[in-house]
């Protein structure tokens, strides 16, 4: 039986997602947002603010990236979120990670991060009840250290992080438990 909790704006799992954007003078920001996901196969959907700092360089540069944060760098992550690049300049530097430009779009790539997608801003949309920033993936790269044998991520070794907005947890993707697309198959053969 069910029983009822209070309200609570929270799916679970949620992504941990590191933005990263230049600002118009090629100043490294990242910010830290859960509320994002793939949009189309070839688009991302990032649900942040207009205030964010993060959000004001994508306007002015027109490119971002998205990284996947991984356990290793949790704190360093968790940062990202915890301070504002509107109110701390240095928020990137203090840090002690390195960016490289991307050679695809003109946005940072987070060396600590275990995957990258550089992407293009398509558009901001903005309605009286959402904010969304909508990008074209140009290009995605992966450290090798996550890659199988075939060159393919292999999301047992990102260790990536994910968001519990239940009790503001961080938890770490675990084991493969089936095959996408295959798991239900016995149920298209029942009566």
């Amino acid at each position: 039986m069910k029983k009822d909790i209070e309200t609570k704006i929270a799916v679970f799992p949620m992504p941990v997602l590191m933005i990263a954007a230049y600002d118009e003078n090629g100043v490294v920001n990242v910010m830290n947002a859960a509320w994002g996901m793939i949009s189309d196969m070839d688009k991302i959907t990032l649900f942040i603010d207009e205030d964010h700092k993060t959000t004001k360089n994508i306007r002015a540069v027109k490119a971002f990236t998205v990284s996947i944060a991984d356990k290793a760098h949790m704190a360093a992550a968790d940062f990202f979120g915890i301070a504002t690049g509107n109110k701390m300049a240095d928020k990137f530097t203090r840090t002690g990670f390195h960016a490289v430009k991307s050679s695809h779009v003109n946005a940072p790539i987070i060396d600590e991060f275990p995957i990258a997608m550089e992407c293009e801003l398509l558009e901001i949309v903005q309605t009286e009840n959402l904010h969304a920033v909508v990008g074209k993936i140009v290009n995605a790269c992966a450290d090798e250290k996550v890659l199988d044998d075939k060159g393919k991520v292999d999301p047992s070794k990102i260790n990536a992080l994910i968001f519990d907005q239940f009790q503001s947890g961080y938890y770490v993707v675990g084991e493969k438990v089936g095959k996408a697309w295959n798991a239900g198959a016995p149920l298209m053969k029942k009566k």
